[in-house]
């Protein structure tokens, strides 16, 4: 990307990099980075938006609509109001590792996030070189019945930069997020991922003194093609509002059987001539995953 702060086409579509107050930083459809204003209206913007905007007086320049989005990542605020942070995504780069041992549940919980935003999923296990010593006969286990769903893996070591090619080639022309659970090395694959990046956005100031320091999402584009969109409240999002539909819809080994239970309103828990009990019966849906989704079930 180039910068051109001051000079610009007259109009054009563009896709937001990172907002921090009133301004965003956009890349045109040319790949240059502009600074504009957003218009009041638009206080919702996010990192991937893609947006219209055009050139004002005096070499500024200012977004002036929104175009539809594919999906939307929102976290509650400080004053717990939903705000959307990463937007139009295409890929959900779930981190784990083998130690410390996988939240098994919090990865379903994932999967059921990717799943309602209409996104992809790959698996990374971090900490490959820890599998032999750390990995237990049950999370191999659980591990597996993740490829039986159709989950993509990769075992990666981050800090070794074993593997990292492979997650490159995964993001290739798509849009992805990384997220995961504490101290399974998110931020090392995420370095890993970005060792180069060309955007400052500290150089975008008024003054250009000094760098912009920021917590907001950003996104970066990447040499090997894609795009990252990054920041720890990103990589630490969870799943918000989640309902029973939701939740039903985000175990990809129900789908062949929702419809069949005895009762429209099935909750799969209690009642009786239930499809889902019975394919976990005829060992169709692994009992570990059936087990997760009563637990997550209690929380609806």
């Amino acid at each position: 990307m180039t910068e051109n702060i001051f000079q610009a086409a007259s109009s054009g579509i563009g896709q937001v990099i990172i907002r921090f107050g009133a301004d965003v930083l956009i890349e045109t459809a040319d790949g240059e980075v502009l600074r504009c204003t957003a218009r009041r209206k638009l206080d919702n913007l996010a990192s991937g938006d893609r947006v219209q905007w055009e050139s004002q007086a005096q070499g500024n320049a200012a977004v002036t609509a929104l175009l539809p989005r594919q999906n939307v990542l929102e976290r509650p605020d400080f004053r717990g109001r939903l705000r959307p942070v990463a937007a139009n995504i295409d890929l959900l780069i779930v981190v784990t590792s083998w130690q410390p041992a996988p939240l098994w549940e919090m990865l379903d919980r994932y999967l059921i996030a990717a799943n309602r935003l209409r996104a992809d999923v790959l698996l990374v296990m971090n900490k490959a070189d820890l599998r032999s010593t750390h990995a237990t006969a049950e999370a191999e286990a659980c591990l597996a019945e993740y490829v039986q769903i159709g989950c993509d893996v990769l075992h990666v070591a981050a800090d070794q930069n074993q593997g990292i090619a492979d997650i490159l080639t995964a993001i290739r022309g798509r849009t992805a997020i990384v997220v995961g659970q504490s101290g399974v090395g998110k931020s090392s694959i995420a370095t890993q991922l970005l060792p180069d990046t060309d955007i400052r956005v500290g150089s975008i100031s008024e003054t250009g003194e000094g760098r912009h320091t920021t917590t907001s999402a950003m996104l970066y584009r990447l040499p090997t093609g894609g795009a990252l969109i990054d920041s720890p409240g990103v990589r630490d999002f969870g799943l918000i509002g989640l309902d029973f539909a939701t939740l039903e819809t985000g175990f990809p080994e129900f789908r062949p059987f929702l419809g069949e239970c005895r009762f429209h309103n099935c909750s799969h828990n209690h009642e009786p001539n239930c499809a889902i009990k019975a394919a976990v019966s005829a060992g169709k849906i692994p009992p570990r995953r059936f087990a997760r989704y009563l637990s997550l079930l209690a929380t609806v």
